[in-house]
């Protein structure tokens, strides 16, 4: 049946809600209020917000499910030009001291005429009962600020700058807004957090700013290197950072940029003091080689290293030794050169792959110190490292990030970049613990291992523990390799498989991957499995089986606590579409789960999920008994895993519940924030830990398939892996040794700073 379209209509109202909106291209379905009728709107409403006042262009259609609505085919945010409206935006909150009882008494008095009476005739406010003289300018006073702001809102609109950004420029700006724009609006890339080089270089080309000026590239050059630190990488080599450079400004209708405008603008901004030049060739953004130095010159000052004597070793070997005795534990060689360099040394780095024995060292480490009543800090970079941790040594382990304590303000770094995240332990108020032990060091990357060292103190020993088999962190640099790479802190790898280890197919074939050599999937083994399938939608079908009936039993876990993952978001085998297959059986519809649609996905009660990216403000809570709070504080992290337990359309929100009973409340507007996770990327699994891994592997692109990914994939599981697919796929990945390369110079930065004071 066809839908039925009618002429073309105006229309005048406000946004009450969002029945949909798509995040990513501004589709939405929109419920106006217009002369206390509800209408039904569908279209691009990109830069509208809820309560917004809008001026509507469209054509009344009948949908035959979904009956009449308007299709809007443009808009326009306009003032509130009638009574009811005005004492809607009157009683709103917006001007402070008028309240919804008085707003109703404001406009009854002057009706449509009310907000001209406050503009021109503000004194007039004082013939209605509550309002003094004094009070009557006040709302005059405010209402011409929110004037201006009202006037820059509607300015910025034409540039396709949504209400709830334009707030945020107009607060940075003011009134300057208007020669910014007209000027330099890649300004605004620089200063506003949320306004990128594309938006930017969008208003740039409305403005009719030349495609070649200097703004434009200058601004073109750091979105490219931002670009380049979202792969992993600190810095671009020049000639990289210039055809890259050339490329995304030449993509439009002005032609081809000129390399060497490029090159001349690299020069200008490092006089600015925005880019650094290493080595003639390495090309930072200042912050990434400020941090990078700045890590360098403070691992100098912690790696102090004790003269040991005979005697003074023997004593601590014996030290030791009596702390095997008591645990029944015996260490190999070298784990306790790991212990006893962790005694003498400021930095010491404890490396191995699975097996071999980090554990053991690490509680040895702990009994040590805390038989010599010193005190000893615990962290991982995720919450369930920090459990893992917790639970391996008896010890509370917290995330890096709770150890540093972090504050949800932010403020200028040291470095005076814009928006760091806030640290309540740093230079001015360090750690105080003897020694710090840090599990998984490979996820670490450069801007937490700055903040990290920021709070640590000279003769506080620094013991770094992780596989540097692993994958990278997710965030730039290659911490750990760069340090182990400088040759310059004491460094153990330990290699014994120990023989618990040995009985474990999951370790030796993790090993055997590590090593370029092909794992044993003869399924003779009771933790390592092979099911060699073809077809997509049979894998499908096998994975459901596992998780939902076999596994649970199988490994003494939940469905919940199982996990798939795949070396890719996209594709039949990718995260994106594995979610929407495992969502629909695990968790599927029922009348007793709500559910809330928002960009391409449902999302509903019970529902697996994981945050997506770092957010300092979100807060938390963990309730105790009658729904009352016991515990609070401030950060959910890229990673962090839980489950959906309340999704409330009256208040527009979404409850998760992270790990140790965390509730954060997530509102409709933020849902971007995270995902579903009954899949995850090989990438968003570093550090944690799962009873049971099920990887799918039919074929994909070859980067993403090889020997790194496979191990960490298999060093993921503590009882099983499950894998699925093609043996062949499975072989190549064990032979392909490329990785993605990334460009970090810690590891220089190192270098140089050592051997400066070594002459």
């Amino acid at each position: 049946m066809p839908i039925m379209e009618n002429e073309n209509e105006v229309i005048k109202g406000y946004i009450e809600h969002f029945i949909y909106k798509n995040a990513e291209n501004g589709y939405g379905v929109v419920n106006l209020i217009s002369e206390d009728e509800e209408i039904v709107c569908t279209g691009n409403f990109k830069d509208a917000d809820v309560g917004d006042n809008l001026e509507i262009q469209g054509t009344f259609v009948t949908h035959p499910v979904y009956g009449e609505q308007l299709k809007v085919t443009s808009f326009k945010v306009v003032l509130p030009d009638d009574a009811v409206s005005m004492q809607r935006y009157l009683g709103s909150g917006a001007i402070k001291g008028i309240g919804e009882a008085l707003a109703a008494r404001i406009v009854k008095k002057f009706g449509d005429d009310t907000f001209r009476i406050i503009e021109d005739e503000p004194e007039r406010l004082a013939e209605i009962k509550g309002i003094s003289e004094k009070k009557a300018i006040d709302i005059a006073v405010q209402m011409a600020e929110k004037r201006e702001m009202r006037d820059a809102m509607i300015f910025l609109q034409q540039y396709g700058i949504s209400n709830t950004l334009a707030v945020k420029i107009f607060s940075k700006y003011g009134s300057r807004i208007y020669s910014i724009i007209k000027e330099n609006p890649y300004q605004l890339a620089d200063d506003i957090s949320g306004v990128g080089f594309k938006t930017a270089d969008e208003i740039a080309g409305k403005v009719g700013i030349a495609v070649d000026s200097e703004y434009r590239i200058k601004s073109g050059i750091l979105y490219c290197l931002l670009q380049a630190s979202l792969d992993g990488n600190t810095y671009l080599p020049m000639e990289q950072l210039i055809d890259k450079t050339v490329e995304i400004l030449s993509g439009g209708p002005g032609g081809v940029i000129d390399r060497d405008n490029v090159n001349t603008q690299i020069s200008n901004l490092m006089m600015d003091k925005k880019l650094v030049c290493k080595n003639n060739d390495q090309i930072y953004s200042a912050s990434y080689y400020y941090e990078e130095q700045g890590c360098a010159v403070m691992l100098e000052g912690l790696n102090l290293a004790e003269d040991v004597t005979a005697d003074e070793r023997q004593r601590y070997l014996d030290r030791i030794k009596d702390i095997e005795t008591r645990r029944g534990v015996q260490l190999d060689d070298l784990q306790r050169e790991a212990v006893l360099k962790s005694i003498s040394n400021g930095i010491v780095i404890i490396t191995g792959g699975p097996g071999t024995g980090k554990t053991t060292t690490i509680n040895t480490i702990i009994n040590y110190y805390a038989g010599e009543g010193l005190d000893i800090m615990l962290a991982a970079p995720t919450g369930r490292a920090a459990k893992r941790m917790t639970e391996a040594t008896g010890y509370e382990a917290r995330t890096i990030h709770r150890l540093l304590e972090v504050s949800g303000q932010v403020s200028d770094d040291d470095d005076g970049r814009q928006g760091g995240v806030h640290f309540e332990k740093n230079r001015e108020n360090p750690l105080e613990a003897d020694a710090i032990i840090i599990d998984e060091m490979s996820m670490v990357d450069i801007h937490l291992f700055y903040a990290l060292l920021k709070a640590l103190v000279p003769g506080t020993h620094l013991i770094l523990v992780g596989d540097s088999s692993q994958l990278p962190s997710v965030g730039p640099g290659q911490v750990l390799k760069d340090l182990i790479g400088s040759g310059k802190f004491p460094t153990i790898i330990l290699q014994k498989i120990f023989r618990q280890a040995e009985e474990s197919d999951i370790v030796m074939n993790a090993h055997r991957i590590h090593n370029g050599e092909r794992p044993v999937i003869d399924n003779k083994s009771k933790d390592f499995f092979f099911l060699e399938r073809d077809d997509s939608n049979v894998i499908y079908k096998h994975m459901i089986q596992l998780i939902r009936d076999k596994l649970p039993g199988y490994v003494g876990a939940e469905s919940y606590d199982l996990q798939v993952l795949t070396p890719m978001r996209k594709g039949p085998l990718g995260a994106i579409q594995l979610n929407l297959v495992l969502q629909e059986y695990l968790n599927p519809p029922d009348a007793s789960k709500k559910e809330h649609a928002y960009g391409d996905q449902v999302i509903r009660e019970g529902d697996k999920v994981m945050q997506i990216r770092n957010n300092y403000q979100a807060q938390w809570e963990v309730m105790g008994k009658y729904n009352v709070p016991i515990d609070s504080g401030m950060g959910i992290f890229n990673g962090d895993m839980g489950i959906v337990r309340e999704i409330n359309e009256y208040s527009q929100e979404v409850v998760v519940e992270y790990d140790e009973h965390r509730r954060v409340r997530y509102p409709f507007s933020d849902l971007d924030e995270i995902e579903l996770s009954y899949a995850i990327t090989i990438h968003k699994s570093q550090g944690s830990e799962y009873p049971a891994v099920i990887m799918p592997i039919l074929g994909g692109p070859r980067m993403l398939l090889n020997r790194n990914l496979l191990y960490t994939a298999v060093t993921r599981a503590k009882n099983t892996v499950c894998i699925l697919g093609s043996s062949q796929t499975l072989f190549n990945m064990v032979d392909n040794e490329q990785q993605l390369k990334r460009y970090t110079g810690l590891k220089d930065r190192i270098l140089d700073i050592f051997n400066a004071s070594e002459c």
